[in-house]
């Protein structure tokens, strides 16, 4: 898997991002993908090889390999880390949508002509809600994926002995060992741990996103209050003035 070329389109997202996406994603590549391509795959590349099973019976060691281990750890981690960076690339579309529609409008109406966008890459309408679903999604996927982690393997643990029973071809109970379950283990808790992180920063992104709408909505309605209620104390000044004028009139009409 070539993971620079994924490094190198994410790293477009960084334009668009708040500081909580730029750490997610130092985290995501130093963290997580950085020690998946430099120990995560040496570790798991020989426990099929290194399965030991205290029985001769012809396929019962794949069989019971299969059985404890439905899907690798690292096959695993490399689906969700595809998967968890995936939806970044949403963002990258949509810019990419306003750049093609700001240029056509360009070549349509002349270089002088309005602008549709003050800036592509800000997040107001469409692009505010397209980043908040991507925030959505990876958080989704990052909790289905640590679920299924420890749905399979209970308590994300390891054990050194495992028994494998009532599966066929095996005759009786088998006892099977996993090659270096301590290295394993310690590497799988620290890939939770990094999960755990980016899944904290994804929803203090969230939280940021909506906050800092709100707030904009806020100050938005009190300048709209402010306007309009200095829209009516200077219709007020008028009416008043208006008032004051024609009762100087008749007064002097009476006078005369």
């Amino acid at each position: 898997m070539d993971w620079k070329t994924l490094q190198a389109l994410l790293s477009g997202v960084n334009k668009y991002s708040t500081a909580f996406s730029r750490i997610w994603l130092s985290v995501v590549f130093v963290f997580r993908v950085l020690v998946y391509v430099v120990a995560a795959e040496r570790v798991w590349g020989d426990e099929q090889k290194d399965f030991d099973c205290n029985t001769r019976q012809p396929g019962c060691t794949n069989v019971c390999y299969d059985h404890f281990f439905p899907i690798s750890h690292i096959r695993l981690w490399a689906l969700q880390l595809i998967f968890v960076t995936c939806p970044s690339l949403l963002v990258i579309m949509h810019v990419a949508y306003r750049e093609d529609r700001e240029k056509k409008n360009r070549e349509k109406n002349g270089e002088n002509c309005p602008r549709l966008y003050s800036n592509t890459g800000k997040k107001h309408g469409g692009l505010w809600w397209t980043y908040l679903l991507s925030l959505f999604f990876k958080l989704i996927i990052e909790i289905v994926f640590l679920y299924l982690l420890h749905k399979m393997w209970d308590s994300f643990d390891l054990p050194r002995l495992v028994k494998c029973s009532k599966v066929d071809p095996c005759p009786n109970t088998v006892d099977c060992y996993i090659a270096r379950p301590t290295e394993k283990r310690v590497f799988t808790y620290f890939m939770v741990g990094a999960s755990s992180i980016c899944i904290v920063l994804t929803v203090c992104e969230i939280f940021y996103l909506i906050f800092k709408r709100v707030v904009r909505s806020v100050q938005k309605w009190k300048k709209s209050t402010k306007r309009s209620v200095s829209y009516s104390k200077a219709s007020t000044c008028q009416c008043h003035l208006k008032t004051e004028e024609k009762d100087n009139k008749s007064q002097t009409r009476c006078v005369a």
